[in-house]
């Protein structure tokens, strides 16, 4: 998977995925135009929608329901280091559960990719490269840093 981020000017960015474009900003009191979700927002976007895919997934497989799922996600903001803590997914659904549906549904929603990403550490690279005029290509020159 890879997705390509471009500075567009200001606080806001064009980011790529296939054949698909979303834009990055900030709000106006913070220097943007506010015509795109922060990216804090833009990961609570990815765990709230891959959440609410597993969830329809399974009411659809059991027969419950095809439509009318809604998911909500929050986080804060904590220091030490900067980052977002003390996520919270509420999967609200279009009819009541029983014990064993409510069960089923809070496991299948566990095996969101972005849930267990976030609940197991993860390997991350960062590479610094040099680009070329006009962004056509990248220097071999680079700083890695991996955590």
């Amino acid at each position: 998977m890879e997705v390509f981020v471009e500075h567009l000017g200001a606080v806001q960015f064009e980011i790529k995925a296939r054949q698909h474009t979303v834009i990055c900003d900030q709000p106006v009191v913070d220097g943007g135009f506010d015509e795109g979700m922060t990216p804090p927002e833009l990961l609570l976007a990815s765990l709230g929608s891959c959440a609410a895919y597993y969830a329809a997934q399974y009411l659809r497989k059991k027969g419950l329901a095809k439509e009318g799922i809604r998911v909500r996600v929050t986080a804060g903001k904590v220091k030490d280091p900067p980052r977002m803590d003390n996520f919270r997914i509420e999967v609200g659904t279009p009819l009541p559960l029983n014990d064993e549906q409510r069960k089923g549904l809070e496991e299948s929603v566990r095996h969101c990719l972005i849930h267990n990403t976030l609940l197991h550490s993860a390997h991350l690279e960062l590479a610094i490269e040099a680009l070329e005029p006009a962004g056509q290509n990248i220097k071999a020159t680079s700083t890695v840093e991996r955590s």
